[in-house]
């Protein structure tokens, strides 16, 4: 390895904002099912597709209307 490195012509990442964060969520077996047929159709990994709903969610600023009986 060199001792000393030049930066002066480096630039920024451009993918630093689309960095994704690993995480551990728990869902209910039939969301999951659901998501994996609908992967399967479109060709995407399910997980990107959950990504992108939740995604949609959060730009549209959905709100969950809970109703307990």
């Amino acid at each position: 390895m060199r001792t000393e490195y030049d930066f002066s012509q480096a630039r920024p990442n451009p993918y630093t904002k689309k960095l994704r964060r690993q995480i551990t969520i728990r869902l209910d077996d039939d969301i999951i099912d659901y998501f994996k047929t609908q992967a399967s159709a479109t060709g995407m990994p399910y997980q990107n597709l959950i990504n992108l709903y939740l995604a949609d969610c959060a730009r549209s600023k959905k709100t969950l209307k809970l109703t307990w009986s």
